[in-house]
């Protein structure tokens, strides 16, 4: 098969895909200050809600100048709300955590998701995974049990609430990949928001009833809480929009590499906003977290260089 010479003389798109991770490693870590900001004087849940309800506030015009349909199939309507009930369960474990927790280690634990997706596609999709990916992910749990061992003596089981993002956001970055067959990219935003802001109204309304702190319904009483509040939506849908974006610019064995900037910024912020540092045992965890991301990333391109080079060559 025959390329065209548009395709051929198409220009190399990688360096935009490139800025556009950088710029959701800068972004991204605005979530978990405005969150950790908001959290202070705004129940957990109401921040959860407040996220979704804004990022489905700005997607909706893009959707509507874009001119995307909203019709859905009803396998990608179960899929998105399943998307929207893990997203609702990985932001809760997340804004829980930072409400007390350094926002840096809170992410260094949540970094562990990579790992979580390779058990996940061993153990349950039956995928092949060599030892020495596995090796790398017991390693990096490790790391992260470094991480979790001062903040648990500190902050006791909230330390914890990470590991559930992680393993929420696993389930979210396997649900996308299906859904993404379905539904456009930024559709997937905004049902995705619409379908989670309708799954939180009813839990925090139990949760009001029932007398959980973290789940009560009440407003912002000042206007900086409103204003961090709207920053957990803004952030997160910026955010979003540039690795989704970035990801149809360049491959994500390019990309993965980059993600890890994030842990560096948001240990910034986290210095800057609270002036909290992660300690000489949360660093360790932090290295040996990336050491052994960065290894599975290697092994994944080279299984992916394996089987390109097993396939039988394409006819011309």
């Amino acid at each position: 098969m025959t390329q065209s010479p548009d395709r051929l003389l198409a220009p190399d798109r990688i360096l935009p895909g490139v800025a556009l991770m950088i710029a959701f490693c800068v972004i991204a870590p605005l979530i978990d200050v405005s969150s950790k900001a908001a959290a202070q004087g705004v129940p957990v849940g109401v921040v959860t809600l407040g996220r979704f309800v804004v990022q489905a506030a700005l997607m909706l015009p893009v959707v509507l100048v874009m001119g995307l349909s909203w019709r859905m199939t009803p396998l990608a309507l179960r899929l998105l709300l399943a998307r929207a009930s893990v997203s609702i369960l990985a932001t809760f474990c997340f804004v829980a955590a930072v409400q007390v927790m350094p926002i840096a280690d809170a992410l260094a634990v949540a970094f562990v998701e990579p790992f979580i997706i390779l058990l996940i596609g061993k153990l349950v999709l039956h995928e092949q995974v060599g030892p020495r990916r596995l090796g790398a992910a017991v390693v990096g749990f490790g790391g992260a049990l470094l991480v979790i061992q001062p903040s648990f003596a500190m902050f006791g089981a909230v330390a914890l609430f990470p590991l559930g993002t992680a393993l929420f956001f696993a389930l979210y970055m396997l649900i996308t990949r299906r859904l993404s067959r379905e539904m456009h990219a930024v559709t997937m935003q905004l049902h995705t928001a619409l379908a989670a802001a309708l799954i939180c109204l009813p839990l925090l309304a139990l949760g009001h009833l029932s007398g959980v702190p973290a789940l009560a319904f009440a407003l912002p009483q000042s206007l900086p809480f409103w204003g961090w509040c709207f920053g957990v939506g803004l952030a997160a849908t910026i955010s979003h929009m540039a690795i989704t974006y970035a990801l149809q610019f360049a491959p994500s064995s390019t990309l993965a590499p980059l993600h890890y900037l994030e842990i560096v910024t948001a240990t910034l912020f986290g210095y800057l906003f609270f002036s909290d540092f992660p300690g000489g045992m949360t660093w360790t965890g932090i290295a040996i977290i990336v050491a052994s991301g960065l290894y599975i990333i290697h092994r994944e391109r080279a299984a992916a260089r394996l089987i390109r080079a097993a396939a039988p060559p394409a006819r011309a």
